[in-house]
């Protein structure tokens, strides 16, 4: 259901990276154009506002504790939609409108300088809880849904923007500030939600207008951010200034049009599956990552079955789940094997582990045992991300690294909308909630087959390889998740491309 989706900002929002800091929000690749004469006071106090201002809106806008109700307050007597209308014909509007939204926002927040999508998200987010507050029929049900699907697509503007604000040697540093604020805010959000209402005995209404509330605060401060004053695709001088300091990698220089750097990104876009580890996270980051959300949009359903005596703790076991996504997020870059021999088992091993956790949450009776299985398969994708995250950065400048995981996320979205129309839409099989997380059980067995078949031919190989070049085999080289793992000269290029490094 939709309010689970605000704990995974840095999940599907991921589309721009600093590849130097893979554990980070993404990033898109900036100059800054510095004045002739510039004051080293005024400039460093300039830009530690516009990030603090940020940073502020990023942790305001998750402020939402009425989120993790949104399932049991649209199944109580105060809306009384049944279980079929919220499965089948509410929720599957989120994938749909996403879709949709994704590709024009992707485009418009660049060409538009981030700061218009930001008010935009805004609105949408003050559209939804005036909807759900008001709305008394399936449609308006459906278009809350709707507006959602565009705060998602939206979210790709707070994590770019940042870095429009600051000198390229800052974007490790602000990209940690503005994780951090999502994550608190998200964090403070689910336990506030909790605790208002297990201890304070809040009503769903009640949530919901407090949430409509911090959304407004946010909406006005979303129009007092700073204006960026430029952007990577469409902003002609930075890339020629960017030229000049022989830090754009693209496979030949821009032209005279906003476009030309842009359509040039396309053309390298064919080198990107000649890299194995290209290729192979890619494919990780399109399948794994469509079926759990697929689990994340529909497990509130789940739980809400599962629960008596209208006992309800969503809030509390999003704010764990999102905590522990952290945890195994900063503990990942750290991880240090030979990414190129062992990532298909590793990734088949996870995605087994994540497979049998749905199982679980079908099969079991218990509520907390269900709960628990949802934090610990949160936990597990989370700690794949940030490794994805920074495979496919390492071989991308950072313009096409962008482009290529906008790419990977609208196929991912793709990919939902496809099942979502099949599985859980009135139009297709309409399954009930049970039925749907048997399917996603069998989805994610079926990517575990194919990982771990890959995975001893990946192994297989390399071993043989050894023993044919004759000698012991050499000792490991484990990589790790740091700006250390890449050697500082120029890579060597894929033929007929530049943008992808070897």
């Amino acid at each position: 259901m939709v309010e689970a989706v605000s704990g995974d900002d840095r999940d599907e929002s991921n589309m721009e990276l600093n590849k130097e800091d893979p554990g980070c929000l993404p990033d898109t690749e900036e100059v800054v154009v510095v004045p002739s004469k510039p004051d080293p006071g005024t400039q460093s106090q300039a830009w530690k506002w516009s990030v603090v201002l940020l940073c502020f809106y990023g942790f305001m806008v998750q402020l939402k504790p009425g989120e993790p109700f949104i399932t049991p307050y649209l199944l109580s007597p105060e809306k009384n939609f049944t279980e079929s209308q919220v499965t089948n014909e509410i929720s599957p509007v989120l994938p749909y409108s996403y879709m949709v939204a994704l590709v024009p926002i992707f485009l418009l927040t660049d060409y538009l300088r981030y700061k218009p999508v930001l008010i935009l998200q805004s609105m949408s987010y003050v559209s939804i809880w005036l909807i759900l507050l008001l709305g008394k029929t399936l449609l308006e049900m459906q278009l809350m849904e709707f507006f959602y699907g565009i705060t998602m697509a939206a979210r790709v503007a707070y994590s770019s923007y940042i870095f429009s604000l600051v000198p390229a040697s800052l974007y490790q540093r602000v990209a940690g500030y503005s994780r951090s604020s999502v994550l608190l805010g998200v964090f403070t959000s689910s336990v506030m939600g909790q605790l208002c209402y297990s201890l304070g005995n809040v009503s769903y209404t009640t949530l919901s207008a407090v949430s409509l509330g911090f959304v407004i605060v946010a909406l006005l401060q979303s129009t007092c951010l700073p204006w960026p004053k430029r952007s990577m695709f469409f902003n002609k001088e930075c890339r020629e200034e960017h030229q000049k300091l022989g830090q754009v990698k693209l496979g030949s220089p821009s032209g005279g049009t906003r476009s030309t750097a842009f359509m040039e990104m396309l053309k390298e876009l064919k080198n990107v599956p000649r890299v194995p580890s290209l290729r192979l996270w890619s494919i990780w980051w399109v399948l794994n990552s469509a079926g759990y959300y697929l689990v994340v949009f529909y497990v509130h359903i789940l739980w809400n079955k599962k629960t008596e005596n209208n006992k309800v703790y969503n809030g509390g076991v999003e704010a764990a789940s999102n905590l522990l996504g952290a945890i195994m997020s900063f503990a990942a870059g750290y991880v240090k094997i030979r990414w190129n021999v062992w990532s298909e088992l590793v990734i088949g091993v996870i995605t087994a582990t994540m497979g049998a956790l749905l199982i679980v949450m079908v099969s079991t009776t218990n509520i907390w045992v269900c709960y628990l299985s949802y934090i610990l398969f949160r936990g597990f994708y989370q700690f794949l991300v940030p490794i994805a995250i920074f495979q496919i950065a390492s071989f991308l400048t950072k313009e096409l690294c962008a482009l290529v995981f906008g790419i990977n996320t609208f196929l991912s979205t793709i990919l939902k909308s496809t099942i979502t129309l099949i599985v859980a839409d009135k139009r297709g099989l309409a399954l009930p909630v049970d039925s749907q997380f048997l399917v996603y059980f069998f989805y994610f067995a079926l990517l575990t087959l194919s990982y771990l078949v890959a995975s001893v031919f990946v192994i297989t190989r390399h071993f043989r390889h050894q023993r044919q070049s004759g000698g012991p085999l050499p000792e490991a080289m484990p990589t790790e998740l740091c700006p250390m793992a890449r050697e500082p000269q120029e890579p060597e290029a894929v033929p007929n491309g530049s943008g992808v490094k070897a």
